[in-house]
């Protein structure tokens, strides 16, 4: 596993794991980012990432990201 952080610009990745306490864990499944799911990373800035989850483009922060694991 490595964190999302590291994936590349168009790449479809699959989460596998999401690490934190329970309220990032219940924030990020609140976005959508839940074990199992789909995502594709749509651009990269800075190590701040946008990607698609579930038909939705959302942001997310270097630490965030270095949260979820695919």
């Amino acid at each position: 596993m490595m964190p999302l952080s590291l994936s590349d610009v168009g790449q479809m990745v699959v989460i596998q794991k999401i690490s934190g306490n329970d309220e990032v864990k219940l924030h990020l499944a609140e976005l959508g980012f839940v074990v199992g799911e789909e995502i594709s990373i749509v651009n990269k800035n800075g190590g701040n990432l946008i990607v698609n989850v579930k038909d939705s483009r959302i942001a997310l922060d270097r630490n965030l990201a270095n949260r979820i694991y695919i």
